[in-house]
């Protein structure tokens, strides 16, 4: 074998024990546990929905990878969502007061229910881009809080 043939071998065995960690986890399914807090009440129930890309985020309910709902029965209220691939997630939460799964809003366009996101972004003219609200999940058990927002 070749001096030249050698050293390529090494090098591709060397790069095969880094990689294969990083395969690993990108196979790795992790879950995403949000806290949910900040409620005016303990009417109606709280929903969140989960989302893998900017395409819909926040509000495009055909977009959703999955959606949860429960009665407000403690506060903080926690959701897990599970078995989630490793990568970049948001999270779009509203506390619907009167149980029909929407945000209901003004004439003017603004939420009469509470809401809230990923990342706690500060919300001024417009809804958070996914960028904005982008949570990594990469372990086990990712964890983030949400404080729910009412105008």
């Amino acid at each position: 074998m070749s001096k030249r043939l050698r050293v390529s071998v090494i090098l591709l065995a060397a790069l095969g024990n880094f990689a294969s960690p990083l395969i690993a986890r990108a196979n790795f399914d992790g879950n995403l546990t949000v806290e949910i807090d900040g409620f005016k009440n303990t009417e109606g129930q709280v929903c969140a929905s989960i989302f893998g890309s900017s395409q819909g985020f926040p509000a495009d309910r055909d977009r959703v990878l999955e959606r949860q709902c429960t009665k407000i029965t403690d506060m903080p209220v926690k959701l897990t969502f599970n078995k989630l691939k490793v990568g970049n997630y948001a999270v779009a939460v509203m506390h619907d007061e009167n149980n029909d799964f929407t945000v209901n809003r003004t004439d003017l366009g603004f939420p009469l229910e509470g809401f809230g996101f990923s990342q706690n972004p500060e919300i001024r003219d417009r809804a958070p881009k996914f960028d904005e609200a982008a949570v990594l999940v990469v372990g086990a058990n990712t964890e983030i809080k949400i404080q729910l927002q009412y105008l």
